[in-house]
């Protein structure tokens, strides 16, 4: 059965900011998943520090780091696309369950790994592609599965937009722990940590009372022919179309630059796991800073502004990071990088939310997914490689530039798009 039906109207919190920016927290549903993911999302932030700081500790190589990321986000490149056909095929209720409980069995065996000091480059390998796979399925599920938790699309951008601030809250502590717990023991326990964050999730879901009309139970159309129109589809809408391509490109050669912050944080600023931790945190305070904005918004339209204007901003924050040799610069730059890459990102995923059918969401989503994250491993691959030869700052400031080239030749498509998106804006206001 459905959740309750909201208890104010969406003009009554016109009087108040904070309520309003909270909005989408009023349904019960969505209410579980925000309390469940924030503390997964800080368990797999703490994972990912202390996965970086693993590999450069032990190998000190910026092209294993590259390497390792690789193979932890090939997989959804490859399966990204064909998952979001099972997304709108299947109950993403259950199959949300499934992916969360095998994504904290990979996280367990990661702290049983380090504790007993069995870990190796390769084992990671091996778990770092398993979770890949894993997370192929888990994200556009993800993705479809929030909008049929928001009764009033009126709410869908407020709903996403708290996502990102969860996200990014989760990235703000979680850095931050992961480098308190290294200094004081080793990475496996940060694993473990994560290990039990899941559990949180895992019982929010079940505690959910998901309607039963949000998922696509429709059987007569083969996955290869869903495949076509998905991507017929996606194609052919030339704002869907832009807003993908403009994410790929900004994922692939901007993106990687997290991969090699470890670099930054003990060779170029001669710190350690507290510096890496300081500079993830202050990543994730920028995008958090972001998502408060978003959420502040009362409307779409202009969103593709946003999107160019905060693209500039994240690729000239990323270029004068890679110069940066004193600590508190470094520090205020990570802050505008995460405040111009989380409002990029947010607001490309904000309108195509709004564009796309329900009946295609699954597969529209996986198409950004891939571009998202899909191409983070070539991205990653590509930067360690480079910066084995160049160096991280060459490396990183290559991709802020990409990135301001990206916001410019996505503002020369905006007259089209807008005009493509009107229509929208009229069937989520109206």
């Amino acid at each position: 059965m459905a959740g309750p039906q909201p208890t104010f109207q969406l003009k009554s919190t016109s009087g108040s900011n904070v309520a309003f920016m909270l909005r989408a927290l009023r349904y019960r549903n969505y209410q579980l998943f925000f309390g469940g993911q924030i503390v997964s999302l800080t368990g797999t932030w703490i994972t990912t520090t202390a996965t970086s700081w693993l590999v450069y500790r032990i190998t000190g190589s910026a092209l294993l780091l590259g390497v390792v990321g690789f193979a932890s986000q090939f997989p959804a490149f490859l399966l990204t696309p064909f998952a979001g056909i099972f997304v709108d095929r299947w109950n993403r209720h259950r199959l949300l369950v499934a992916t969360q409980t095998l994504l904290m069995l990979t996280s367990f065996a990661l702290a049983v790994l380090t504790l007993t000091g069995t870990i190796s480059i390769p084992s990671l390998l091996v778990v770092s592609v398993v979770q890949g796979l894993v997370t192929a399925f888990d994200m556009p599920t993800r993705q479809a599965f929030v909008v049929t938790l928001i009764e009033d699309k009126n709410d869908l951008g407020n709903a996403i937009a708290l996502n990102s601030s969860m996200f990014n809250a989760a990235r703000l502590l979680g850095p931050t722990v992961a480098g308190a717990i290294i200094a004081a023991s080793n990475e496996g326990w940060c694993y473990l940590i994560d290990g039990f964050s899941f559990l949180a999730v895992i019982a929010a879901l079940l505690a959910m009372r998901v309607p039963a009309t949000s998922f696509n139970t429709g059987r007569a159309v083969s996955p290869a022919q869903q495949f076509k129109e998905g991507w017929e589809y996606a194609y052919n809408h030339r704002a869907i179309r832009s807003i993908i391509m403009l994410i790929a490109l900004v994922c692939l050669l901007a993106f990687p630059y997290i991969v090699l912050i470890p670099i930054f944080a003990g060779t170029i600023l001669h710190g350690g796991p507290h510096t890496l931790g300081l500079l993830m945190t202050a990543s994730g305070c920028g995008a958090l800073l972001g998502a408060v904005y978003l959420a502040g918004r009362r409307s779409i339209a202009g969103l593709g502004q946003v999107i160019v204007a905060a693209g500039t901003v994240f690729g000239l924050g990323l270029t004068a990071f890679a110069f940066s040799r004193v600590l508190w610069l470094s520090v205020l730059l990570m802050v505008v990088v995460g405040f111009g890459s989380m409002v990029e990102v947010a607001s490309s995923n904000t309108l195509l939310q709004t564009i796309v059918d329900d009946n295609k969401r699954g597969r529209v989503m996986s198409f950004f997914l891939m571009a998202y994250f899909g191409t983070a491993p070539f991205g990653s691959l590509m930067a360690g490689w480079i910066s084995d030869r160049y160096g991280a700052p060459v490396t990183v400031a290559f991709g802020g530039a990409c990135a301001v080239a990206g916001a410019i030749w996505f503002a020369t498509t905006l007259s089209s798009i807008e005009h493509q998106l009107a229509p929208a804006y009229v069937r989520v206001d109206g």
